[in-house]
């Protein structure tokens, strides 16, 4: 069963999603199902509240239970008001109006709440990453999965730095994953680089994705949606793969602006859903490919306060590099998990590093409430946030100045790209 509609021209309405989600609910036969939907937390653009209404009218009296389970993959996880904010009700609501529904946090780091799967041996390992890694590697997810009858995948799909597009079974790894499964397709787009990945259908890390997603006993049904700015664009429900596939293409004529040339200077502005830089670095994910050599990226978020919530200190031990730093010195990192050094190199950028001389090909600056003296122990620049004037960036492109009022989900690309995934 495959139902789907979506245009980069019209916007879906509730009545339309409504229409939608009934006749694949009807299709896929779900009375009296035990399910669980998976959905993004708040550092994903995407009207998960229509779709929670729409998923609980639907289902709440037909099925024997319909909970949600909040795809954290490594992030911190969402109290009330976080809940109610990604759902559009109050607690009161979710109390009285919704009570069939509860509601979870994944928790990656909780070996209680994790079962493991299977394993990708070494050898398959090394076919899909060409090489690049050679290590066995387990696989687990949330063990709540098994108390269910259905998966039910709701969320969008964007260009993404680690797997290329994001959505489909992504939100099962690193979703609602263990730390190792996260730790090793994060560093495999890390090889690749982010540059090169992003924004690329079929890629080595969405093959491992949709690997583990193989093993997951459990019947799978997706709901990807593809947003343009408030709106929903597009609604494709079906298998994982399938659905995601349909809404990859249809991101990939929405989220995509192709620049003639590369930008001396970039002023990246984070939306207020990202809080750290763990999720704000994607300010430099979908801007990186369109700076030129040499030239500078400023990430600009006056709110953003720390490093990571999840992970800072692991950060702050290690910086900010670019791949190569890391590569050519693993026996110095050997500790590090993958994730980390992955989100690293992302935010940095590409660059060499020979003869203990690292080279970034940018400069990345940080315009946040992190102290200069924490951008600089970090390999970051530093720029006060009430030294930008917003008036003064804006229409000067001609200048070889960009611009971008709401990064990080937006894909900036060169219409001749010198990065390629081949």
């Amino acid at each position: 069963m495959f139902i789907g509609r979506g245009s980069p021209h019209e916007a879906l309405s509730a009545a339309q999603v409504l229409e939608l989600c009934g006749a694949a609910f009807e299709h896929s036969n779900l009375t009296g199902k035990r399910i669980l939907a998976i959905i993004p937390d708040n550092t994903r653009s995407a009207p998960i509240d229509l779709m929670f209404r729409s998923v609980y009218q639907l289902l709440a009296e037909r099925a024997a239970c319909l909970d949600f389970l909040i795809a954290l993959g490594t992030h911190p996880p969402l109290h009330a008001d976080g809940v109610a904010l990604r759902l559009g009700a109050t607690a009161e609501e979710l109390r009285t109006v919704y009570s069939k529904a509860r509601i979870f946090n994944h928790a990656w780091n909780d070996p209680q709440q994790l079962r493991r799967l299977g394993v990708i041996s070494a050898e398959e390992v090394g076919e899909i990453s060409r090489g690049m890694l050679h290590a066995p590697v387990n696989v687990t997810i949330n063990k709540m999965i098994f108390d269910y009858d259905l998966l039910m995948i709701i969320g969008p799909t964007f260009p993404h730095e680690v797997v290329g597009f994001s959505g489909g079974n992504k939100y099962l790894f690193p979703g609602i994953a263990g730390g190792e499964i996260i730790d090793m397709f994060h560093w495999l787009g890390a090889l690749i680089t982010s540059p090169v990945i992003i924004g690329t259908k079929h890629t080595p890390v969405r093959m491992v994705v949709d690997k583990a997603a193989a093993m997951v006993p459990i019947e799978r049904l997706c709901l990807s949606l593809v947003v343009k700015g408030r709106e929903l664009a597009g609604l494709y429900i079906g298998a994982p793969e399938e659905a995601w596939s349909a809404a990859a293409d249809l991101s990939e004529r929405i989220h995509l602006i192709y620049k003639e040339r590369p930008f001396k200077k970039v002023l990246s502005c984070a939306p207020l859903m990202y809080n750290d830089l763990w999720v704000g670095g994607k300010c430099t994910y979908k801007l990186e490919p369109v700076v030129a050599d040499g030239g500078e990226l400023i990430i600009y978020a006056p709110h953003i306060k720390e490093v990571s919530v999840s992970h800072g200190k692991e950060i702050q031990r290690i910086g900010y590099h670019v791949r190569d730093y890391f590569l050519k010195q693993m026996d110095k990192f050997k500790d590090v998990p993958g994730g980390i050094m992955a989100h690293s190199t992302h935010v940095k950028g590409v660059g060499t590093f020979s003869n203990g001389v690292e080279r970034p090909r940018m400069n990345v600056v940080l315009a946040t409430q992190i102290p200069e003296e924490v951008c600089r122990s970090i390999n970051l620049g530093y720029r006060a946030p009430n030294s930008i004037n917003l008036d003064e960036w804006q229409d000067r492109e001609d200048e070889g100045i960009l611009f971008v009022p709401k990064a990080g989900e937006i894909l900036y690309r060169l219409q001749d790209d010198p990065f390629k995934l081949v």
